[in-house]
């Protein structure tokens, strides 16, 4: 069998402290691949959906606070791995929905996410590593993460 070669790999974070090792093993990959392009994401949710759109409130400059800080904390991610900026994306959105559109829209042949190693079929790979999972057009790698920050095989 051929192994895959992979050209565009879109790394998907949630900002936490596993998020240097998910982006770690996605470089590994890209160097196995004549340096293909990295590019990672977070997406952040609309502020309207996780209050249920009953605010009555323009919510429009906590949302652009909350997209500088996680462009900030992504920067800090990403920029010790060379990451370009402009290969640095926070969306709002669905994070599933965002990720295939993102990957659809920039030829992405691999999206890394992390999962968290919980139990149970419904929590195998947790909520959004499932979504990209079944949405996503091309290969998917979930690199878990344990409990205490270490990935795992």
């Amino acid at each position: 069998m051929q192994e895959q070669h992979y050209n565009h790999v879109l790394v998907a974070v949630d900002l936490t402290r596993d998020s240097g090792l998910v982006l770690q093993r996605a470089i590994n990959i890209a160097r196995r691949n004549q340096d293909a392009r990295v590019s990672i994401i977070h997406t952040l949710e609309p502020l309207g959906f996780a209050y249920g759109g009953d605010i009555p409130m323009d919510l429009t400059s906590i949302q652009d606070q909350l997209d500088s800080h996680a462009r900030e904390r992504l920067a800090e991610v990403a920029d010790p791995y060379g990451i370009p900026r402009e290969d640095q994306h926070v969306v709002v959105g669905m994070p599933d929905a965002e990720i295939h559109r993102f990957a659809g829209e920039h030829g992405v042949d691999l999206i890394v996410v992390g999962s968290h190693g919980r139990t149970g079929f419904a929590l195998l790979l947790g909520s959004t590593s499932t979504g990209v999972l079944h949405g996503a057009k091309c290969d998917v790698l979930a690199v878990r993460v344990g409990a205490d920050g270490e990935a795992t095989e």
